[in-house]
């Protein structure tokens, strides 16, 4: 019996079986030590169904009848001997109803029927996966401000696109850029044009209203890239406990990203197919869709050796980084991989300025350091996988040594 592996005292356990619920509680046990839930918090998920079920009985509630209403009249019961009910409780019982469910237990209840805005957001969203090839994150973004576009637009019937005018497209953006950072002003105007050449394409609307979606003033090479010294790179590598198993998380991660200028986004997709330890390559899952194949230095290998032997949790899952948290999972989103940078900085002593420039600066590092030692802007495109050398010629600002041969005498001579 997989609650043994909780609870050693029989008595409990067989107080446990005698209610509606006892009968999955075993598995449900088992379930939680799969997901790496740590001992304490899989007794208290536990205990909590285990109050849940003479609570059914007494109401005559079956298993198979159980619905999330029933759990909510049970949360508002003050028990008299037990502690109150708090957020984790409910947190608790909500996934033990997600669990019956998954396990064909509990019918999952009948969604409520889409909005046709929501129609019309799914099924440019199936476009964006299907016909462009879009990442799941990027499709998210775009879907995020088609969405409220259309909201906007409709707020009160239902959505005729043939209605549209240039002015409402720009009144819009005006409305909104002026609240919104430029990266995702930009973001915005992006996937309204999308949409609209989608629409055309669907024939909802005639006129070709992309044209109408403003650019967002943006100076091209405006900016300087950032990038950090060898020294400061170095502390914060080396602000990684190695002797736990988030440190070599963290270590191994951070390689990757100072080493071989991987974007977070790449971390998040790396398989344990992907690594060739025969020929010492690594397949990165880059933007677009695109497979590039890169070597695979010994630090970075040996450091993903330790973390997979040492530190890495066993689970079904195939992504090389996963959660420190129960339930056991491959990252989810690019987030994660910042909020490591993030933490790595400030253990490295730097201050908040320095842990919002994100993982993104390690790939500027990277560049910046290659040029420094000679390479060439197109070798520079290949290592970071980009398809056109315009995406690197950027890095040319900081090469001041090249730069000084450029530079004209000042007239008259030295000053």
């Amino acid at each position: 019996m997989s609650l043994w592996l909780f609870f050693g005292d029989q008595e409990t356990i067989s107080r446990f079986h005698l209610h509606p619920l006892g009968k999955y509680l075993d598995d449900y046990a088992k379930w939680l030590h799969d997901r790496g839930y740590c001992w304490e918090a899989a007794r208290a998920k536990i205990r909590n169904v285990a109050r849940l079920s003479p609570w059914l009985k007494r109401h005559g509630i079956a298993a198979k009848d159980l619905r999330w209403d029933h759990i909510q009249d049970y949360l508002q019961m003050k028990p008299r001997k037990s502690p109150p009910f708090n957020r984790q409780d409910t947190a608790n019982l909500k996934q033990f109803l997600r669990y019956l469910q998954a396990q064909g237990v509990v019918s999952k209840p009948v969604a409520a029927e889409s909005t046709p805005i929501e129609k019309m957001v799914a099924e440019y969203r199936v476009y964006l996966l299907k016909e462009r090839a879009l990442s799941e994150e990027t499709t998210a973004q775009y879907c995020r401000h088609v969405n409220r576009f259309l909201l906007e637009s409709f707020p009160r019937v239902r959505p005729d696109l043939s209605t549209l005018r240039s002015v409402s497209v720009t009144n819009h953006i005006q409305k909104f850029a002026a609240k919104m950072s430029k990266k995702d002003a930009q973001l915005m105007c992006c996937a309204l044009r999308s949409f609209l050449r989608y629409a055309r394409y669907q024939g909802y609307i005639e006129a070709d209203l992309q044209a109408s979606v403003p650019a967002v003033a943006n100076w091209t090479l405006a900016s300087i890239p950032k990038a950090l010294s060898a020294e400061v790179a170095e502390k914060v590598l080396a602000s990684c406990d190695r002797q736990t198993l988030i440190g070599r998380r963290d270590y191994a991660v951070l390689l990757l990203l100072s080493r071989l200028g991987l974007r977070a986004g790449e971390i998040v997709r790396l398989e344990l197919d992907d690594l060739d330890w025969r020929a010492g390559t690594i397949s990165i899952h880059g933007k677009g869709s695109n497979l590039s194949q890169m070597p695979l230095p010994p630090d970075v290998g040996q450091a993903i050796v330790e973390y997979l032997q040492h530190g890495r949790p066993k689970c079904s899952t195939r992504r090389v980084f996963i959660c420190r948290t129960a339930p056991i999972r491959g990252f989810a989103r690019s987030a994660v991989v910042s909020n490591i940078v993030a933490r790595a900085f400030r253990r490295a002593g730097f201050d908040d300025s320095a842990t919002r420039k994100g993982s993104h600066l390690f790939r500027h590092t990277l560049a910046t350091g290659l040029l420094r030692t000679g390479a060439s802007l197109p070798e520079i495109a290949e290592v970071l996988r980009h398809r056109s050398t315009a995406c690197v010629t950027i890095y040319a600002k900081v090469d001041l040594q090249s730069l000084r041969s450029l530079a004209l005498a000042w007239p008259g001579g030295a000053q």
